[in-house]
């Protein structure tokens, strides 16, 4: 068994490739010689390629009375449906874990500052004032 167009349907593809065609050869009269070579030698290729999957024919499958052809993952079991969502449910769940983790440390991060700001001897408005950062930087020792 092939696959082939109706008659009529292959005369109108025929007809819309003709017509690209046309098109196309008329915008690339204005082109550089290096990029028409290159599409010549692209079209060289795609009428080979067309050429050899003309040849090749698929053999007639036969199915048993009865039986009928479909398309798709019908036959999927319950396992199989497991086995292709797991992966999905797994990288969500990480995603959470990295989320709180990063979020956590941050909480901790911040609380050690306010800890060491407010159990130092200088009161929190000193940091505030740019004199103090000129008087870091200039090295009290």
């Amino acid at each position: 068994m092939s696959t082939s167009y109706p008659p009529q349907n292959q005369l109108l593809a025929d007809r819309f490739g003709r017509a690209v065609a046309e098109r196309l050869s008329a915008g690339a009269a204005g082109l550089p010689y290096e990029v028409s070579e290159r599409l010549r030698a692209s079209r060289v290729q795609a009428v080979a390629q067309r050429k050899r999957a003309a040849q090749v024919r698929l053999a007639p499958v036969l199915l048993p009375a009865g039986a009928a052809a479909a398309l798709g993952n019908s036959g999927l079991s319950l396992w199989n449906r497991v086995a292709s969502v797991l992966p999905l449910l797994v990288l969500a769940a990480g995603l959470v874990l990295i989320h709180s983790t990063q979020t956590e440390r941050r909480a901790f991060e911040v609380a050690e500052v306010d800890a060491a700001l407010l159990t130092d001897d200088l009161p929190p408005a000193a940091y505030a004032d740019p004199g103090f950062a000129q008087f870091m930087k200039s090295g009290w020792e």
